[in-house]
């Protein structure tokens, strides 16, 4: 792909990026934005409390473990039911969870159907809540420890501790919950730019739009394939490939409404 090309699709990037902020994509609630008190997209620019920030950190990492296959929005309203609820709020607390029985957790998690598969997302969910408990003390300290860099954060999930960290340590999860961890978790990653854009259906179906891979190539090459071209494509930039997801993700969602 020669370098006029190239710019090109840059640009046609940067236009999208432009209509994501002022609107013009449709509707861009992201299922995410289904949480307690801590709504805001960016990260807290005020101090917040020791237990307000492991809260928020435990709520934007425990369901994302279980968002497979599922309506992502169904997911996260029933995450936001399942934290404002006085007698299951305890599932987003590791310490809690390492005292509750096994029985406590799946009755909590399936009140509000945070949890579908009643042996299997419970099991995922205690195994990362254990692994946070036992090796951090808490998810607070857990980041603490990968000393602000995504690089570290990586090889402690992919590699050091991957067993602990089920589903969350699979290459698209892993990439996308970083970028979530980022945008509404208050952490603030160095090498954030290596957080690879995750190719699902709608960020396949706009690579093939805007010339990034051939329809061929949509049929052909792995995820990790596309993430790549993403990668090369944005490297000089200025534009970290993650932050093209959800632009784009609701402008294949949408119908692409917008036209470049």
């Amino acid at each position: 792909m020669n370098s006029r090309i190239n710019a090109q699709i840059i640009a046609n990037c940067r236009l999208v990026m432009e209509a994501f902020k002022a609107g013009k994509l449709g509707q861009t609630r992201m299922p995410e934005d289904s949480n307690p008190w801590f709504s805001s997209r960016a990260a807290p620019t005020g101090k917040t409390s020791a237990k307000d920030c492991e809260m928020r950190l435990a709520y934007f990492t425990l369901p994302m473990a279980l968002n497979y296959q599922r309506d992502s929005y169904k997911l996260w309203e029933a995450a936001l039911k399942t934290f404002n609820d006085p007698e299951t709020r305890f599932v987003f607390d590791v310490a809690a969870l390492t005292k509750a029985s096994e029985s406590e957790v799946r009755a909590a998690l399936t009140k509000h159907k945070v949890a579908l598969q009643p042996n299997k997302h419970i099991a995922t969910w205690r195994t990362i809540a254990r692994t946070i408990h036992e090796h951090w003390g808490s998810f607070e300290k857990f980041f603490d420890a990968v000393d602000g860099d995504f690089l570290i954060l990586k090889r402690l999930v992919n590699i050091d501790h991957k067993k602990g960290f089920p589903y969350i340590s699979g290459p698209k999860i892993f990439n996308y919950w970083s970028f979530i961890i980022t945008t509404y978790g208050g952490v603030r990653l160095t090498n954030r730019g290596h957080i690879e854009i995750a190719p699902d259906t709608h960020i396949t179906q706009c690579s093939v739009k805007l010339g990034v891979i051939t329809a061929l190539e949509a049929e052909a090459l792995g995820k990790e394939a596309v993430s790549l071209r993403w990668r090369e494509l944005l490297s000089e930039s200025g534009i970290d490939p993650i932050d093209m997801h959800p632009p784009l993700w609701f402008w294949s969602r949408n119908g692409f409404i917008f036209e470049l």
